[in-house]
């Protein structure tokens, strides 16, 4: 039997393009073509292209919504450009895979300091009305809308959910964290470009795999579990350093947080508690701690002991990634052994090519990244008035 073939049109070309071009390239059982790749740099498009094999490279992206033969948009764009390029993509007739954050608020034109200047309340009422207008287009258009959230793919948080099922487990408390030095991204210390600081850029992950494992109980135990409160304390720990002192931290937060500690009270009175910071040496800090009344699981997702290397010198390995965040490869260090698959890159992929192939509903939805994305801001809100927020 003939497999099915789904084709991709890819709008952006940098880091997060090269993740999914990885993970289309190992999927099975159905035929994914690459049939082009879109960017304002047509060079960088130019490059994805002839690394993963795309048909074409061009830079509107206009081009990508007109061509009938596309069947998915893939927005791998900084997170202002997700909603109106989804909005786009779906009334063109196309499904959309959408990298995280959903969207967020980003300012009016022209508007700068807006983590200053604008209060998180507004931000908040903003959002939820942008999320709000996409979900009516999803509703309307009934095309898939695939969220990009690699931590609910990642093995561990994979096996974690066989178990919850399983053993019908009731999550009582659950701990997720990502942290690392700060990002690479001259963007990312600005809140307009953003959306927010270390919640918006690293948050989303423990908090979306958090809320999937939330999902997965209710559904296992026959019941309905909602989100009942957000409280939030974030803040800038890194403005107390010298330039000197400051030359490990990759952190430069102009109007946006570089630590943030969510803590969610569902409305069966269980908790997680969600940590991001750009205060972390030693490589990317990526787990979910699940404590439930029958198990514990704990989720480790980067680092890992698959393989620890030590070096004296670094000779020859120019062109072998060892791990995330680290800027020597010198002495001991805990490498990346098959990285996308168990951070998820692959099976996320698989999921949504399955998704568009055979008609069904992704694992990782709307409903998942508007969940998130509320909660973010709604503890934006609880840090800035001092108070719980109640949903």
């Amino acid at each position: 039997m003939e497999k099915p073939v789904v084709t991709i049109g890819t709008v952006g070309a940098g880091y997060a393009a090269y993740l999914h071009g990885n993970g289309y390239e190992k999927v099975s059982g159905i035929t994914v073509r690459l049939k082009a790749v879109c960017d304002l740099n047509l060079e960088r498009a130019k490059d994805l292209q002839q690394r993963f094999g795309y048909e074409q490279a061009v830079s509107d992206y206009h081009e990508l919504l007109r061509d009938p033969e596309i069947d998915v948009i893939d927005i791998v764009l900084p997170p202002f450009l997700h909603a109106p390029i989804a909005t786009q993509a779906m009334e063109a007739g196309k499904h959309v895979i959408c990298e995280k954050p959903l969207t967020g608020y980003f300012g009016e034109p022209g508007q700068e300091n807006i983590g200053v200047t604008v209060s998180k309340g507004e931000m908040y009422r903003k959002c939820l009305e942008e999320m709000d207008r996409l979900k009516e287009v999803v509703a309307r258009t009934g095309k898939k809308f695939m969220y990009a959230e690699n931590f609910v793919y990642a093995t561990p948080v994979q096996k974690a959910a066989e178990i919850i099922r399983a053993k019908r487990t009731k999550l009582l408390f659950m701990k997720g964290e990502e942290s690392l030095k700060g990002s690479s991204s001259d963007l990312a210390g600005r809140w307009n470009k953003v959306g927010g600081g270390t919640l918006m850029r690293t948050g989303t992950h423990p908090m979306g795999g958090m809320l999937w494992l939330k999902r997965q109980e209710a559904m296992a135990r026959g019941e309905k579990i909602t989100i009942k409160s957000v409280s939030c304390d974030v803040g800038c720990a890194t403005r107390c350093l010298t330039e000197e002192e400051h030359r490990h931290i990759a952190a430069r937060p102009e109007d946006v947080e570089d630590f943030g500690v969510i803590t969610v009270t569902f409305s069966d009175g269980t908790k997680a508690l969600c940590i991001a910071s750009d205060t972390v040496l030693g490589g990317s800090r990526n787990y979910i701690e699940v404590y439930g009344n029958n198990t514990a699981l704990h989720c480790n997702i980067t680092p890992t002991d698959l393989l620890n290397t030590y070096f004296l010198d670094e000779d020859g390995l120019d062109e072998v990634n060892i791990s995330e965040m680290l800027p020597r490869k010198l002495g001991w260090n805990k490498a990346f052994v098959s990285d996308e698959i168990i951070r998820g890159y692959m099976g996320e992929l698989q999921d949504f090519v399955e998704t568009v192939a055979y008609d069904r509903i992704p694992t990782s939805d709307f409903d998942l990244a508007y969940d998130t994305t509320k909660v973010i801001y709604a503890a934006y809100q609880s840090a800035e008035e001092g108070r719980r927020i109640d949903f």
